[in-house]
């Protein structure tokens, strides 16, 4: 498995251009997979939970990025405030005003900036956390006024594939979805808006990278093609 992580390692960034940022996720897989990734060149690893972070972290410390890719609802929330959030590099997934509030005060609390995304559902799907496109400004610019939080951009999951992407229509649907927010993000970009650096597009993962890269994603978020079937 260690080979074979390594391998897939290679074969993703020896096609990815070299401005695009990839975060490893690293959902229920073994924190010595993760180090095995680390060694084969991941700069960044995305993690969901909170204990599986702590693992990596001690692991990983000094030679790749950690980000916080978890939905931050309230259990998980409550584990991020009594968290160290030093350990995290940037938190990828602000859904709502209220979440970033308190992750603000928490930054607040230990002397911290920290860099988020902001979520989109960008398929408008209710299963989906994110932020609808039709309020997406007004919450940019409320999350904008936290001192301690900095929005370096916007992420999005995209649609719900029925058939891993290999439906015609479920392609149609995903580049749709990164389509409307590119738009957004160059939206907001113009508006220059204080505390609002616009640097980072996220989009797309394992099943539907390449679509999100042509629709102009400078960051993409892949797991199972580096770990293979999560744990």
């Amino acid at each position: 498995m260690g080979t074979k992580v390594k391998e897939n390692v290679y074969e993703i960034l020896e096609v990815l251009p070299p401005e695009v940022k990839l975060v490893a996720a690293a959902k229920g897989q073994s924190t010595l997979n993760v180090v095995r990734s680390v060694k084969a060149g991941i700069k960044i690893i995305g993690e969901n939970y909170i204990k599986d972070a702590k693992k990596v972290y001690s692991q990983i410390q000094g030679r790749a990025q950690l980000h916080f890719i978890g939905i931050p609802d309230k259990a998980k929330h409550d584990l991020l405030r009594k968290t160290n959030l030093n350990m995290f590099d940037m938190i990828e997934t602000i859904n709502s005003v209220d979440i970033a509030r308190e992750i603000n005060q928490k930054c607040e609390q230990i002397d911290i900036s920290m860099p988020v995304l902001i979520e989109i559902n960008s398929g408008e799907e209710e299963q989906k956390s994110g932020i609808l496109s039709n309020k997406l400004i007004d919450v940019i610019k409320r999350i904008a006024e936290f001192d301690n939080l900095e929005i370096m951009g916007l992420m999005t999951m995209g649609s719900t594939p029925h058939q891993s992407m290999q439906a015609k229509e479920d392609r149609k649907r995903a580049r749709k979805c990164f389509q409307k927010t590119k738009e957004l993000f160059d939206d907001i970009k113009k508006m220059q808006l204080s505390n609002v650096k616009m640097e980072y597009l996220s989009m797309g993962m394992s099943n539907s990278y390449k679509i999100a890269l042509k629709e102009g994603a400078n960051m993409v978020r892949i797991g199972s093609k580096i770990y293979g079937t999560r744990n």
